[in-house]
C-alpha cells in the first residue's frame, strides 16, 4: 500500500471500516447541563459519519468521574436517551460510532459537577491546569481527596455501568480513556500516583492494576470485541510526568494483549517512541494519534504510519473537527476548512455543525488547480 493507504478498506475484529480514518475523540462540551448530549450532537457526528470509525468526546461514567460542566455523562436514563439520537443519526448516515468513557479523576471543581463535590484521585496532586466551571468561565483547580479501595472499586463498577448504557444507546463499542491525564493515566504516570498500597508504585503489577481491572470488568461485561483503550505514554499534557514509560506500558499491554480487545489507540511523541517501542507487544488492531500536543495530523503523515506497519488505522482529530468530509478531501486532494477557534468550547452550533462540506463548485476548483 503506497497512495491513499488511509482510503481503503480495513476489517476490523469489530466490523468492515471503508477507510482507515477515525475521528478522535474531542471534547466540545456541548451537553446540557445535566449531561444529556444537546440535539446538535446528532448533527455533529452524523456529518461525520463517512469516518471509517467515529469515536465521541470524553463521556462521564457517573458524576463522580465528572471532569467539567456541560461535558456529556452516560449514567442516566435521559442520557441514555440523548446518546440513542445520536447513534441513530450515525448509522442512518452510515457510519460507525464508539463512547469513549472519561473518568476525570483529580480534573473537576465543585463548580464544574452536578453533585458539587470536589474530585477524588490516587493521590493529593494538585492538576496545575484552569479548570472550565459553569457559565464558560475557569476556575483555580481543587485539591482532590485520596481514593479509598471502595472508591476505586467503585470506579470500576462506574465504568462497567456506563459501557452498558452505552451498548443499550445503540454504541458499536467503548473506549476506555487511558490517556491525557485522566484516571487511568494518573495511576500509571509517576508523579500522580504516589500511593503505597496494591494500587501504588511499589511494582509494577500495582501500578498497572487499576487500569487491568478496568479493562478487565468492562470487557467481561461487553464483550472484549467491543472495548478499546487509549493510552498516551509520556505525555506531558496537564502536568503529567512519566520519567521511563516504556516498561509501565510494555507490562500493560502484556497483561492485556490475550484478552481480544477491539483495538488499542496509541498516541506518539517524540519524547517516547510508542508506536516503535509498543507495537510488538499488541497483536491485534492499532490505531495511531501522531498529531498529539503538536501540529494537526497531515495525510501524508497518516498514510506513512499504516504504510510503514506502525498502525492499522489513524485517527485525526482538529481535521475532523472542521471538517466533517474529511476522507472526501483527501480523496480529491483538497484542503480542510479552518478552525473557527473562538466557538471550540462554546454552548451552540456556531464553530460545531456549521463547517461546510465540499460542495460542487469547491470540488471542481480543487480538481482542476
Amino acid at each position: 500500500m503506497t497512495q491513499n493507504t488511509l482510503l481503503t478498506p480495513y476489517a476490523a475484529p469489530f466490523g468492515h471500516l471503508p477507510n482507515r480514518m477515525v475521528m478522535a475523540p474531542m471534547t466540545r462540551f456541548r451537553g446540557e447541563e445535566d449531561g444529556t448530549p444537546q440535539p446538535i450532537v446528532a448533527d455533529y457526528y452524523a456529518q461525520r459519519a463517512s469516518a471509517g470509525l467515529i469515536v465521541t468526546e470524553g463521556i462521564w461514567p457517573s458524576s463522580r468521574g465528572q471532569s467539567g460542566w456541560r461535558i456529556p455523562g452516560l449514567e442516566t436514563a435521559a442520557h441514555v436517551a440523548g446518546w440513542r439520537r445520536v447513534t441513530e443519526a450515525v448509522h442512518a448516515a452510515g457510519g460507525r460510532i464508539y463512547a469513549q468513557l472519561m473518568h476525570g479523576g483529580r480534573h473537576g471543581h465543585p463548580l464544574s459537577r452536578i453533585d458539587g463535590d470536589a474530585p477524588a484521585a490516587p493521590s493529593v496532586v494538585v492538576s496545575p491546569e484552569l479548570v472550565h466551571v459553569r457559565d464558560g468561565g475557569k476556575a483555580e483547580p481543587v485539591t482532590p481527596r485520596v481514593m479509598t479501595v471502595d472508591d476505586i472499586r467503585t470506579a470500576v463498577d462506574d465504568h462497567v455501568a456506563a459501557a452498558r448504557n452505552a451498548i443499550e444507546a445503540g454504541f458499536d463499542g467503548v473506549e476506555l480513556h487511558g490517556a491525557n491525564s485522566y484516571l487511568i493515566h494518573q495511576f500509571l504516570a509517576d508523579n500522580t500516583n504516589l500511593r503505597d498500597d496494591a494500587y501504588g508504585r511499589g511494582s509494577m503489577e500495582n501500578r498497572i492494576r487499576f487500569a487491568v481491572e478496568v479493562v478487565r470488568a468492562v470487557a467481561d461485561a461487553i464483550g472484549a470485541e467491543r472495548l478499546g483503550l487509549r493510552l498516551s505514554p509520556g505525555n506531558p499534557q496537564f502536568g503529567m510526568y512519566e520519567a521511563d514509560p516504556g516498561p509501565v506500558y510494555r507490562a500493560l499491554l502484556d497483561e492485556i494483549d490475550g484478552l481480544g480487545l477491539a483495538y488499542l489507540h496509541l498516541t506518539d511523541n517524540d519524547r517516547y517512541p510508542a508506536l516503535d517501542d509498543l507495537r510488538p507487544h499488541w497483536s491485534g488492531t492499532l490505531i495511531a494519534n501522531v498529531g498529539e500536543n503538536g501540529d494537526p495530523t497531515t495525510k501524508e503523515a497518516g498514510e506513512a504510519v499504516v504504510a510503514d506497519g506502525r498502525a492499522d488505522l489513524v485517527s485525526y482529530g482538529r481535521a475532523f473537527l472542521t471538517t466533517p468530509d474529511l476522507p472526501h478531501r483527501f480523496a480529491v486532494g483538497a484542503p480542510p476548512n479552518d478552525l473557527d477557534a473562538a466557538h471550540l468550547y462554546t454552548n451552540g452550533a456556531e464553530g460545531y455543525t456549521d463547517y461546510p462540506a465540499l460542495g460542487a463548485r469547491e470540488l471542481q476548483t480543487s480538481t482542476s488547480t
